[in-house]
């Protein structure tokens, strides 16, 4: 027996030659190596989604809707460089905004009628108004198709080619009036007074709405 081979192991365990037996080494460790390889793929990859929802649930989504909205926001554009002071020009406005073009109240015929039982009313209505600018026409009754039939605080009645800036000035006097068009061909409007008319506006607030009505203010810009 040969002095390689180990004690106990004869017949066909011998060894004969000078060469120690070689033993194959065991499989387990590979299948412990892949093993260990897939659980941490799978801590990583369920690492990642908890991640992923964390993000959903504590603002991902806030931070993408604030992203979408600031592209609607204008951009500034970058600061010019200082230029020499001029001066002023003066415009119909500082806020930029364009004046209107209205008409001026002495460029306004008014006819006043009076379609309430009220005696008096269209002369009194007729008189404020040409001490406020406008132009009076005829005062007295309202015609017979609208006498005592008018329940609002008045109508305005023009042409249908009468100017829309000519009912919004005389609008200024008195809340509340509708406007109605009627054959006519001439430039002049009627104010039929009716049951609810109290009195005119105040010429302060008057004057107030023809401001707001020559320099409308600019439509605000969203909030960035």
């Amino acid at each position: 027996m040969s002095m390689l081979t180990p004690p106990g192991m004869g017949g066909k365990y011998r060894v004969t030659g000078t060469a120690y037996p070689r033993m194959s080494r065991p499989r387990r460790r590979r299948k412990i190596v892949f093993a260990l390889l897939g659980s941490v793929l799978a801590l990583a990859l369920l690492g990642y989604g908890a991640l992923q929802l964390i993000d959903v649930f504590r603002g991902g989504d806030g931070d993408r809707r604030a992203a979408a909205a600031a592209k609607d926001c204008p951009t500034k554009s970058p600061a010019a460089p200082a230029q020499p002071a001029k001066a002023a020009n003066p415009g119909p406005d500082a806020s930029g905004a364009p004046a209107a073009a209205l008409p001026q109240p002495g460029q306004i015929t008014v006819n006043v009628y009076n379609a309430t039982p009220r005696a008096g009313l269209a002369k009194a209505v007729g008189d404020e108004l040409k001490k406020r600018g406008f132009t009076i026409g005829h005062v007295g009754n309202a015609p017979a198709d609208f006498d005592k039939k008018v329940p609002g605080p008045g109508i305005l009645l023009g042409s249908p080619r009468t100017d829309k800036a000519v009912y919004s000035v005389l609008g200024t006097q008195l809340t509340g009036v509708t406007q109605q068009t009627d054959t006519r061909e001439g430039a002049d409007v009627d104010l039929i007074l009716g049951d609810s008319f109290k009195e005119l506006n105040t010429k302060e607030n008057a004057d107030k709405a023809l401001a707001v009505l020559a320099n409308p203010a600019p439509a605000p810009f969203p909030k960035c």
